[in-house]
């Protein structure tokens, strides 16, 4: 139980970093140039370094493969382009606050997909991640609600969201196999989509080839927020489920601020603060319910 926490807090905090390394990113290397490279690079790895357990896999992955493209292509690429345009538009601060709004959509996935049993405790912490969500999107303005008035960046975060929600949902499926071999699979599905979109933004000439700056900042990407953290958090779902484990990416927005702030200089608002404390009230409030739930069995 305790392991799965920890793995939890160590994705969560990769995943903040890499909102922090998109926004540093921009004007050094393009969004798809870091899609693309990404997923690539974390592929060719496992690739080299796990062919016997790859091998191993084969049949067990052969008929799912399409199943695994496909969540590669949503939870990685989808979620990824998403991002770094994101990071364009608006705030890492924002970015990484909207993040905490992924274990509403996880939850509304697993209830449509698979009929996931919940308790009040946790539908009340969901409401109140939605809410923290929505101060976020509006900026802490009623105004901004009323007219609709949601900066770019921050409506293409949540659209990205929703993508990781359905995608964390339906790991549930995934076949037994060791995660170097999923890993693989999902890459490859990320890699496959992200090229054309890469060659599109060539055609449109927003690519841009990574300078030094821009390659460390993938080398980052590609070590910490790409291969450890979905290794841990894939690890962390099959120890206490999705639904659960979808609930601690809560603790992103905590990282994410803290490290907007002091590496970034970005300023943190009342609302920022007001969001934060609806989302640590939500996963608390949840996590209670979801070990009330366990518990029943």
């Amino acid at each position: 139980m305790y392991k799965a926490y920890v793995l939890l807090a160590l994705t969560t905090l990769f995943w903040a970093g890499n909102s922090i390394a998109g926004k540093l990113a921009v004007g050094h290397v393009s969004p798809m140039m870091i899609v693309t490279l990404r997923w690539a690079a974390v592929m060719v790895a496992l690739a080299v370094f796990m062919r016997p357990q790859l091998a191993a896999d084969w049949k067990a992955i052969r008929p799912r493969l399409a199943y695994l493209l496909g969540l590669g292509a949503l939870g990685f690429t989808v979620f990824s382009v998403a991002l770094y345009y994101a990071l364009t538009f608006t705030t890492a601060i924002n970015t990484s606050i909207l993040q905490g709004g992924m274990p509403l959509f996880v939850f509304a996935a697993s209830f449509v997909l698979f009929s996931s049993r919940i308790v009040v405790e946790q539908f009340l912490g969901f409401l109140l991640s939605f809410v923290g969500v929505i101060v976020i999107a509006v900026r802490g303005e009623l105004a901004n609600l009323l007219s609709l008035n949601i900066n770019f960046g921050d409506a293409l975060m949540l659209g990205a969201i929703v993508a990781y929600g359905v995608y964390t949902a339906a790991l549930r499926s995934k076949p037994a196999i060791h995660w170097a071999s999923l890993m693989f699979a999902l890459c490859l599905g990320a890699t496959l989509v992200a090229l054309p979109m890469l060659v599109l933004e060539a055609a449109g000439g927003g690519l841009i080839v990574p300078d030094l700056f821009g390659w460390a900042i993938i080398v980052y990407i590609v070590v910490f927020p790409s291969l450890l953290s979905q290794v841990f958090y894939i690890r962390a779902v099959e120890l206490i489920g999705s639904n659960r484990a979808g609930l601690f990416i809560n603790l992103l927005p905590v990282w994410g601020a803290l490290l907007a702030v002091t590496l970034l200089g970005e300023t943190f608002h009342l609302h920022h603060g007001v969001a934060l404390a609806l989302i640590l009230l939500g996963i608390g409030l949840a996590e209670y319910g979801g070990r009330r739930l366990a518990a029943k069995g």
